[in-house]
């Protein structure tokens, strides 16, 4: 399934994309698409319906982030060796981890706001992946057993904020709107393999982004397992589990975002997103 949520900010409703590429409500079905409904049974049970009897959705409603309630944005860095390569740092031996933060979760075709005094946001197409089930302390064989599906994400950054003042990254990834997901949440039925995806993105209609997720160091099941361990993974989290090569501070000179830019991103089976650049503003 191809679960969506559309609307006005703050007023999504739930609904699914059929085998046509159209959208259907359901709310009439579920109140959200949110951690109650990413259950295990609670997607057969949406697996059951029949989307041609569900109502149609008439236009092109904007789409909000595909999942409600997302209690951790848990970030990969440095997770394709070739990306490790252009940014100049070695390749990591454990995971890195960091959070993004929540507030700035939003949906895939929305605004990115530059923050005040900005001179180095930056671009990453990423494989979201976003849990199902309680993981604590589960192996890397059963790690996918807790996953519900997988969607896109722009791990949009602030290089100043994230290398330049101080050791944590998490200044540099939390900013209003650097968290486009979606537009859909695809589930893991049919994802049989999230180590073979395509990804790309585009600055301007100029490819700067060409990868595939058969080059993560640590994939997505060794992700889930490892994270687990240190934290207690819940239903609706969200892990965004690193970029390819392409991002703006690898290239020679480097190239950053400006007001005007327009990015469109996508991967294999998991929709596109499509955002303008936009300056600061309160």
């Amino acid at each position: 399934m191809k679960l969506v949520r559309y609307g006005n900010p703050g007023k999504e409703k739930p609904g699914l994309i059929d085998a046509e590429g159209k959208l259907r409500d359901l709310s009439a079905v579920v109140a959200d698409i949110g951690p109650a409904q990413l259950a295990p049974a609670a997607l057969a049970k949406l697996a059951k319906l029949n989307p041609a009897k569900l109502p149609l959705v008439r236009g092109k409603p904007r789409m909000g982030c595909p999942v409600s309630g997302i209690g951790k944005f848990v970030a990969i860095g440095l997770n394709y060796s070739d990306h490790a390569a252009e940014a100049g740092m070695p390749i990591p031996k454990e995971p890195i981890v960091f959070m993004k933060a929540t507030s700035c979760i939003q949906g895939p075709d929305d605004a990115v706001m530059l923050p005040k005094n900005s001179v180095k946001s930056d671009w990453e197409v990423e494989l979201g992946v976003v849990i199902g089930s309680t993981a604590r302390y589960v192996s890397k064989k059963d790690a996918l057993a807790h996953v519900a599906g997988y969607c896109v994400v722009n791990d949009v950054s602030e290089r100043e904020y994230q290398l330049e003042r101080g050791p944590q990254w998490d200044k540099g990834k939390g900013c209003d709107t650097f968290g486009p997901i979606g537009p859909w949440l695809v589930t893991a039925d049919e994802v049989p393999n999230p180590q073979r995806l395509g990804m790309w993105l585009d600055l301007n209609g100029e490819r700067v982004q060409t990868g595939n997720t058969k080059t993560m160091i640590f994939g997505v099941a060794q992700l889930v397992s490892y994270v687990s361990q240190f934290m207690t993974l819940l239903p609706g989290d969200v892990i965004t589990t690193g970029t390819p090569p392409g991002v703006g501070m690898g290239m020679k000179p480097p190239r950053f975002l400006r007001k005007g830019d327009v990015m469109t991103l996508g991967i294999e089976g998991l929709g596109a997103q499509r955002q303008d650049v936009v300056a600061f503003k309160r």
